[in-house]
């Protein structure tokens, strides 16, 4: 009888596409031979429930890596098979049951893992795009867009860091960005020897080779004390003659000088790295920076009263600078969105695994100047009754289900019925939108809303009270909330969108996600559509 044991991670690319299959620990050595005896068909059904579709590839460990389908939930998937299964499987198994706790937007989604003693095989989530390695053959990446792509690695590894695991296999080939621009992880198989800081190296790594198209072997795989060194075929990093890399703005034009300074001290062994939460808020606030076209004017300075300051451009004020923005920068948003929701009731059996250890954020130490440190922003705790759906003009068929956008699952949530012809809800309406009651008045800093895809035009507003739940009701709501946070609502590059601008010390209660315009359910279908997966607010 095959066992369930919950899944692992991997990742290649083939003919320009996603074909997940695995790299191995970043050595791209000659493919072992997989073993043919009983080898799956096109057809076949594993554990009466995924089907098999397509043979993609063999991974460099060996292991068979096929398309295939969920025939009960209808959704494709990624099957990777290894021969034999039991104590043979026992690491890949191991790597899935611990891979299955954590989920998270920046992660690869995994579904089952099975254990049929001849054959072992994993089920993930199947992912149409380009790993980065791929992308960099291309050309290199903007500055904005490398500094994005760190952003949410860094996310990623900071929601494995939170229940005490580890990556171990951060490199070009397992970060994959799907074609609706999302930007995943995958492949986490650590060997015993890696640490939190092999992995935060190895963000810097992603930086270097994103702005250059050349991966720094030493320097992204160290750890403190370590000469590990990696097999990868791709290009190491420009060196001088005494084997000293050489910095992304020697390399190429263009690059920001604290960009540069940021990812030269993340690969330099003689510093301490920042922990995985922290790096992940400061490459936010750099992301958010580059969205509003702020980067040109360089970092912003953290200090207070005297313009004069330190001259960051030095490794000694460039460490200060980095060391006292991570003390306010909001560590808890990007380690809140990590662990936003761990396996819960009704799971496979590797949800049955355990709990995750907690965590815990340490205060926040003050900064020179500042009469008291300002408090650490917080996920706001929202139940179902606190959110509902506002619908001026339309048939009041589409309210139920709002609560799911607060419970804490990104894998189901409130979505609007399927219109045609017009992405604007057909004509029908001006829009439609979710109301959230914080239930007191608070100092917002952060609303982080997660779609089901990208392409959707989205504001957030905010009023000061809520209206009679009816139709109209919902219209005297929708001309009062006339205040945005931000700008006017427009198309979504990607399915998670974050709302920042709140002012400093004013206090809200009632927030609007408003909808305008929906993406197209397939090109060219003439069909539109959008769900809300999740909204979390963050306030003081």
């Amino acid at each position: 009888m095959p066992s369930s044991t919950g899944p692992s991670i991997e990742t290649i690319t083939e003919g320009g596409r996603v074909t997940q299959v695995g790299e191995g620990q970043e050595a791209d050595e000659a493919t072992p031979s997989v073993m043919t005896f009983g080898a799956p068909a096109v057809g076949e059904v594993l554990a009466e429930r995924y089907e098999l579709a397509e043979h993609i590839n063999d991974d460099s460990a060996g292991r068979q890596v096929w398309r295939g389908v969920d025939v009960i939930l209808r959704r494709p998937v990624a099957v990777v098979l290894r021969y034999p299964g039991g104590d043979s499987a026992k690491e890949m198994l191991q790597a899935a049951v611990a891979a299955s706790r954590v989920i998270h937007p920046n992660l690869v989604g995994v579904y089952d893992a099975i254990d049929e003693e001849d054959r072992a095989y994993v089920v993930r989530e199947w992912v149409d795009g380009h790993s980065l390695r791929e992308l960099i053959s291309e050309g290199v990446l903007d500055p904005a867009r490398a500094t994005s792509i760190a952003h949410a690695v860094s996310g990623a590894i900071a929601a494995i860091h939170a229940t005490g695991m580890v990556h171990g296999n951060l490199h070009p080939g397992t970060v994959m960005v799907a074609d609706d621009g999302r930007v995943v992880l995958a492949d986490a198989r650590t060997d015993g020897a890696d640490t939190p800081e092999t992995d935060v190296r190895a963000v810097g790594g992603i930086l270097y080779y994103a702005l250059t198209g050349h991966w720094p072997h030493a320097e992204a795989s160290l750890t403190a004390g370590s000469t590990r060194r990696s097999r990868s075929p791709l290009p190491d990093a420009v060196r001088d003659a005494s084997g000293t890399i050489a910095a992304p703005r020697q390399v190429r034009a263009g690059v920001p000088a604290y960009l540069d300074d940021l990812t030269m001290d993340l690969l330099d062994a003689q510093l301490a790295v920042p922990s995985s939460d922290v790096l992940a808020a400061e490459l936010g606030r750099l992301d958010a920076a580059a969205e509003e076209h702020y980067l040109d004017s360089g970092p912003l300075r953290f200090t207070s009263g005297d313009d004069s300051g330190p001259d960051p451009s030095t490794p000694s004020n460039r460490r200060m600078l980095i060391g006292i923005a991570a003390l306010l920068v909001v560590a808890l948003v990007g380690l809140s969105l990590g662990i936003n929701a761990l396996v819960g009731d009704g799971g496979t059996a590797a949800d049955q695994a355990g709990p995750a250890p907690s965590t815990q954020a340490s205060s926040q130490p003050a900064v020179a100047g500042d009469p008291e440190p300002a408090a650490t922003p917080r996920k706001v705790a929202l139940k179902g009754d606190q959110v509902r759906v506002i619908d001026p003009g339309g048939t009041r068929s589409e309210l139920d289900g709002a609560e799911k956008v607060v419970d804490g699952d990104a894998n189901e949530g409130w979505e609007t019925e399927t219109y045609r012809s017009r992405s604007n809800f057909g004509n029908q309406k001006p829009g439609m939108g979710i109301l959230v009651n914080l239930g007191e008045p608070r100092e917002v800093t952060n609303v982080q809303v997660q779609f089901s895809d990208s392409g959707v035009s989205a504001e957030l507003r905010w009023g000061t009270r809520d209206f009679p739940a009816t139709g109209s009701g919902d219209q005297d709501l929708i001309e009062a909330y006339s205040n945005r946070i931000g700008n006017a609502s427009e198309k979504t590059e990607g399915a998670n969108v974050s709302f920042s601008q709140f002012t400093p010390g004013q206090e809200y209660q009632y927030l609007l996600l408003w909808i305008t315009d929906l993406p197209e359910t397939e090109p060219g279908s003439g069909r539109y559509k959008i769900g809300v997966q999740e909204i979390t607010v963050h306030s003081r």
